[in-house]
């Protein structure tokens, strides 16, 4: 008997030792998982920016380049890269807003200079920072649809690409009163038949002729500016940045937009913003 109560002993002790090695990992994984719901959303857009912004790094801009030039060719006014190069006038653009740490200094500059530009701003960032857009809107500058989570447009499904546009679209409205007409696919990443739906909305999608190159490497202020010089002619479109991932630096487009400003000026160039380079408003008609 007394063994019997010894083997059931040993037997219950066992249960408990078992029950608590499988139970106290079970905590420590639920309370790691309650801790990492608690990393900001914020912050996880600017990871999966960062990912992106190294896929970017190893993309062939060649090919995109033949293939925005069937895409110009095939919807004249509905797909460009760039103005007409009749005036000494181009557009200085800024994707990735509305970011805390660069935006603000962007505009700052642009307001120093008397210049008006457009920003390309990314819905979710905006519905975070809305100041921010409302700031651009009320000094003077364009802001258009950068889809919502900065998103490759061209991998997505017909109905993901058009959530990405409309949820963006509604967020801006709600910030600044108007649907943007001008939409700038991340990465410039965009299929025909994405184009041709937005051309049956109204919409514009402009890419650009002149890629500062700012999202690579964290450039110098020299580099900026030799890579927008090296390309630039009447017309151009500017690819630059107002923001971007956690480990991005862009102060070297701060530092160059004085620099650029002052010395294309001298050069008798005129900085618009995309309505007035491409004679279409800013907003569209909502049907």
């Amino acid at each position: 008997m007394a063994l019997d109560r010894a083997s059931n002993f040993k037997k219950y002790s066992c249960l408990v030792l078992l029950a608590t090695a499988i139970l106290i990992p079970l905590q420590l994984c639920n309370s790691g998982s309650a801790a990492a719901a608690s990393v900001s959303y914020q912050a996880k857009i600017e990871a999966e920016m960062d990912e992106k912004t190294k896929k970017k790094e190893k993309s062939k801009p060649r090919k995109a380049d033949m293939s925005w030039t069937k895409l110009q060719k095939q919807f004249p006014g509905t797909f460009v890269i760039n103005g007409p190069r009749n005036k000494k006038r181009v557009a200085l653009t800024f994707d990735d807003a509305p970011d805390s740490r660069f935006t603000p200094a962007v505009l700052d500059v642009l307001a120093k200079y008397d210049v008006c530009a457009t920003f390309f701003v990314v819905g979710s960032r905006a519905a975070q920072k809305p100041e921010l857009v409302r700031r651009m809107n009320r000094e003077c500058h364009a802001v258009g649809n950068h889809s919502y989570n900065h998103a490759v447009m061209s991998k997505l499904s017909k109905e993901d690409f058009r959530k990405q546009i409309s949820r963006t679209d509604a967020i801006i409205h709600g910030i600044i009163g108007y649907h943007p007409r001008y939409i700038r696919p991340p990465y410039g990443e965009i299929l025909p038949s994405q184009v041709a739906w937005a051309k049956k909305n109204e919409f514009v999608v402009v890419n650009w002729d002149v890629d500062s190159v700012d999202w690579r490497n964290n450039p110098s202020t020299e580099t900026v500016l030799r890579n927008i010089r090296r390309t630039l002619q009447p017309g151009s479109i500017i690819l630059q940045h107002a923001g971007g991932g956690s480990s991005q630096d862009l102060s070297g487009t701060v530092n160059a937009l004085p620099r650029l400003i002052s010395s294309l000026r001298q050069k008798g160039y005129e900085f618009v913003t995309l309505p007035e380079l491409l004679g279409k408003t800013a907003y569209k008609n909502q049907k």
